[in-house]
Formats: structure tokens, sequence, C-alpha cells
């Protein structure tokens, strides 16, 4: 009589247990405390990023105290009309004596603010008495105010001697190639553009006027707030450890995250699934 054949029974594939879910992971006693501790070593760090911000404004603010205080001087004895303008001059208070050139010497800046509105810088040529007395005689440009028109009264050009006093500014830095052609009104204040349109020497610097110890000058105008100091470059060093703290802070809790997704993907031994699915088997006849 046959035997029938008999089969083994085969066992199936055990499902994988759920995957745990990574809130479950983040909330572990472990991941939970280096993730406080890393928050509070961040703001730490936080806080020095802006302690060096608030150092190099205390430093700037220092040196604009400090510049303030300085006595001014003539502007002759800071650099010679021979020289471009050095650096260290730059915003410096000076004092001005001379005769205030012809009329026809005067120009204007155009798109000045002023209090929200839109005017003139008014400038006008000071013959200094030390270059008249040296025989070839010389001028520093002042820009003696502001203006709404170039039609203003206050804008008439002044005549005779006078003493003032101002802060040093360099030419500005924007193109004014387009400035060949506009007669007396000017887009920038540019010592290179100027220098065509006089008939004698002028000192590579402006004097922002401030005030006139003697004559006349500054009658009816808006006066053009002085230049500031230039930047202190100590200062901006503390700009820079200000952002590569902020860059530590961000660097702690990214690290942070990188080394708990780690931990999550290769399964963290501090935290195990809590039901772990028996495998199971079927036979089959």
């Amino acid at each position: 009589m046959p035997v029938a054949p008999t089969t083994e029974p085969v066992a199936s594939t055990p499902e994988p247990p759920p995957a745990r879910p990574l809130w479950r992971t983040i909330l572990t006693p472990r991941w939970t405390g280096l993730l406080v501790l890393a928050l509070a070593i961040a703001a730490v760090m936080s806080v020095l990023g802006v302690w060096q911000l608030e150092v190099y404004r205390s430093k700037t603010a220092a040196a604009t105290a400090e510049r303030a205080s300085i006595a001014p001087v003539p502007v002759e004895s800071l650099f010679s009309i021979e020289s471009g303008l050095p650096a260290a001059a730059v915003a410096r208070r000076v004092t001005a004596t001379g005769t205030w050139a012809p009329a026809a010497d005067q120009i204007f800046i155009s798109d000045r603010a002023h209090e929200g509105r839109k005017g003139f810088w008014v400038v006008s040529p000071l013959l200094l008495d030390s270059s008249v007395r040296s025989g070839t005689p010389g001028a520093v440009m002042v820009v003696r105010g502001w203006v709404p028109s170039v039609d203003d009264p206050a804008a008439k050009a002044p005549a005779g001697r006078v003493s003032l006093t101002g802060g040093i500014t360099a030419s500005e830095a924007q193109d004014s190639s387009g400035d060949a052609g506009k007669g007396r009104v000017l887009q920038s204040l540019r010592i290179p553009t100027i220098v065509h349109m006089v008939d004698y020497r002028i000192y590579d610097a402006f004097v922002v006027a401030t005030s006139v110890e003697q004559g006349a000058g500054l009658n009816g105008l808006a006066l053009v707030p002085p230049p500031p100091p230039p930047t202190d470059h100590a200062g901006l060093r503390n700009v820079a450890y200000g952002f590569q703290w902020w860059l530590f802070a961000a660097f702690t809790v990214w690290m942070w995250g990188r080394m708990m997704l780690d931990a999550h993907r290769a399964g963290d031994p501090d935290h195990q699934p809590e039901d772990d699915a028996a495998p199971s088997g079927t036979v089959s006849a």
C-alpha cells in the first residue's frame, strides 16, 4: 500500500519589530539631559556673542568721543596741498582762515537729504591765508550747509574774510564721470572732479563747516552733520569674535542632533522597544 509523502513544517520569516519613533529616543533621560546641556552651552555662547558686539559699540563710541574732544588744528597743519589726504586726518576737527573765492567758483551737490527732504549741499572754495602768503594760492573746499534749492537766498556765495571750524571729510567713492557736463551742480562730492573747475590748487579734502568764528558763510543754511570717525579696526575684531561665538552655539546644537540621530538609527541600548513581537511559524500539511 503506497505511503503518502510527508512534508516538514516551514517556518515563515519573522516580521521586524516596529521602528521606534524618533521622539521616544529624544525623550530618553540621556538625550533629554544632553539636549538641555547643549542648549545651555549654546545660550552662554550666544550671550558672549552679544557681549562682543557691545564691546565693538563701546569702542566705536569711545573713539568718536576721543576724536571729538581733540582741539581743532589748522587744516594745513595736517597735510600739504601737494599730498593726498591721510587716513588719520579723516573726521579731524580743523580750523580754516582765509578769503572766500569768487562766487562763480561755488558748486552744489544734488540729491542730499535733510530732515526727510531732498536738496543740495552748498560747497564754496576758501582761499587759505597761509597759501596766499606763500605766493601760490590754494584753497580748501568748504561744505557750508544744505538748501532745498539752488535758488534759495541762503545759497548766495559769501565774500570777504572768514575763520571757521569744521570736520575733515574725504571725496566720495561713487563714480562722477557723468558730472563733467553738468555745470556747477554735481552728483558727487569729489575733488578729482572739482579740481578741473577752478584756476587754483585745492586740498584733497573737504571741510564740513560746523561754526564760524569770524566773518560770514553759514547764515540761513542748514548745517550738514560732520563726518563720523573711521571704523576702529580693533573693534572689527570684536565683531568677528561675536560671529564666532554664534557659530559655536549653532555647532553645539547641531552636534547634539547628529549624535542623537546616529544613536536612533543604530538602536539606542538605553531604550529598547517595549513590545517585541515573538516570531511565529505556520505548518502546512
